[in-house]
């Protein structure tokens, strides 16, 4: 019997700028992961108000004034937790992927969170 894997690597701290975003996959997922310093989080790349990507080119996010924004309608997250404070969606959240950290690797950790 063939078991599936549980996680993927999604990338390195390195990878990350801080105060920055990066896209990366994790089981056919897109996924936002932002770093501010040492601190990681990772959401599906999906805004809840429309479902349309949050990068506004491939691999490239907004980060302004410490929130993540939406670059389809303008839509403001907090990184921290994914809430929206603003915009069409506003008391909505994204949906955190779980992430843990080994050293420098990120991984995605598959608990149906995706």
């Amino acid at each position: 019997m063939i078991q599936a894997s549980t996680e993927q690597l999604l990338c390195q701290l390195a990878d990350i700028p801080d105060a920055g975003a990066i896209e990366a996959s994790a089981f056919g997922e897109s996924v936002v992961v932002i770093r501010y310093g040492e601190q990681v989080t990772a959401y599906l790349n999906s805004c809840p108000h429309a479902g349309r990507p949050l990068n506004w080119a491939p691999g490239r996010f907004l980060l302004s004034h410490g929130q993540l924004v939406c670059a389809a309608h303008g839509a403001a997250f907090k990184p921290e937790s994914g809430e929206c404070i603003g915009g069409p969606c506003k008391g909505q959240s994204l949906k955190r992927v779980s992430i843990e950290r080994r050293d420098q690797a990120i991984f995605c950790l598959l608990d149906g969170s995706i």
